[in-house]
Formats: structure tokens, C-alpha cells, sequence
């Protein structure tokens, strides 16, 4: 150890210089946690609560409109979809037209493309007309067909007779074409070129038109029209 006193690798020439590297008489005090600890206070809560109840109402609000808007898409595409079959089917079944007369259930000839402004009887159509049958398919479908279109209520009604020639109290079949129409007109073209609201006209002799023009007006509103060429 030598002549002197040795303290922490250190040779003090007086012990009384040395300070202690840890003072044992003053022990720290102790560490609290009353700033840690410290809760919320009423206020904050209250604060908190407010923010939370604003973004959660202004959440709903845009959750609320996405879903309206959404529906009224769908609805929209529903509409238009059901507007595009029926202008569809229609176009199908005059594309398709023969100039074949049939005979009614009364007995009488009836032209092959006959147009009303309305369906008197509860059998009559505003458009009735003579087709060929469906290209690939069997028994009554594959024949040729007469057909009609007509309004009743706010629904376009499809008419299917079984046979060209009726028998007496035969009746056709009817199914919905398309709803919420609320008008169904029709224009006819002679070989004139100029429109007619009937066909066959009174002074004329029995024959197809040059085309068909079908209007609808829907329920909300819009109104849509279609040109259709005859063969």
C-alpha cells in the first residue's frame, strides 16, 4: 500500500480532503407520484365527452347520406335497367313482325299490325301485331305469334295469344312488362313519311308502317322514346 492511504485508486495527501462519493447521512427523499397518479378531471371528461359525441354525430351524418346516396343509385340502375329491357323486348318482337292478318275471337279480320291510343275491351291491346316464332325454340315458341302491348293502371302490359287465328272466349296471356309508366304512346310511319296516332288508317289498305315510334313517361318524371324500323 505504500507510505499513505489509498481511497477509491486515489492517494490523498489529507484524509480530510476527501469527500464522500455517497453521502449516507442525507438519504434522497423519497420519489412521488402525485403528477403521475393524477387523474382526469370533471372537466376534461366533460371536454373529452363533447369531442367524442360531435365526430360521432358527424360520422353518422356521412355514414347516413353515403347509404341514401347509395340507394338512390341502386334505384336509379333498377329503373333504367327495367326502362332498357322493355325497350329491349319490344324491339325484339317488332324486328320480327309478319304481315300475316289474323282473325279475332268475334269472328272478324284484324290487320297484322294493328294501333290504338287506348285498349278499349279488357282483352285489347294499344299495339297488337303478328310475329315470327323464336329462333331455336320448340313448339308454341317456335310458330308465329301475335303479341300486344298496352297500359293498364301504371303497369305495360305484354299480351301472348296461343294462336294467330282465336277461337271464340280464347283469351291471351298476360304479363307485366314494365312499371310505373304512367303513359304509353304510339306514332305510326306511313310510306308518306308522315306520322299517324292509328293503324291501319280508315282510308288506307292494310299493311305494315315504315316504323313505330313508342313513347313512355315514367312515374318520376323522365320521359323516353324509341324509333323502330319494320322490315
Amino acid at each position: 500500500m505504500g507510505n499513505g492511504l489509498w481511497v477509491m485508486g486515489w492517494k490523498p495527501d489529507r484524509l480530510n480532503r476527501l469527500h464522500p462519493v455517497f453521502d449516507l447521512t442525507h438519504p434522497p427523499s423519497p420519489i412521488t407520484h402525485h403528477r403521475l397518479a393524477r387523474g382526469f378531471t370533471l372537466i376534461e371528461l366533460l371536454v373529452a365527452l363533447a369531442i367524442f359525441v360531435v365526430m360521432a354525430a358527424t360520422a353518422y351524418r356521412g355514414l347516413s347520406a353515403m347509404l341514401d346516396a347509395r340507394e338512390r343509385i341502386d334505384q336509379e340502375n333498377r329503373k333504367w335497367r327495367s326502362v332498357a329491357l322493355f325497350y329491349a323486348r319490344l324491339e325484339n318482337d317488332l324486328e320480327a313482325v309478319l304481315d300475316r292478318p289474323v282473325r279475332g275471337t268475334a269472328g272478324l279480320a284484324l290487320p297484322a299490325l294493328a294501333g290504338n291510343a287506348l285498349a278499349v275491351g279488357e282483352d285489347d291491346a294499344q299495339l297488337a301485331f303478328t310475329r315470327s316464332g323464336y329462333a331455336g325454340q320448340t313448339g308454341l315458341l317456335s310458330a308465329p305469334q301475335r303479341v300486344g302491348y298496352r297500359l293498364h293502371g301504371e303497369t305495360l302490359e305484354l299480351l301472348t295469344w296461343t294462336a294467330l287465328d282465336q277461337a271464340p272466349r280464347s283469351r291471351p296471356e298476360i304479363n307485366p312488362a314494365l312499371k310505373d309508366v304512367i303513359r304509353f304512346t304510339l306514332r305510326y310511319l306511313d310510306r308518306n313519311g308522315n306520322w299517324q296516332t292509328q293503324w291501319p288508317l280508315p282510308d288506307q289498305r292494310q299493311g305494315l308502317p315504315a316504323a313505330v315510334e313508342a313513347g313512355i313517361t315514367l312515374r318520376s318524371g323522365e320521359t323516353v322514346q324509341r324509333i323502330f324500323a319494320l322490315p
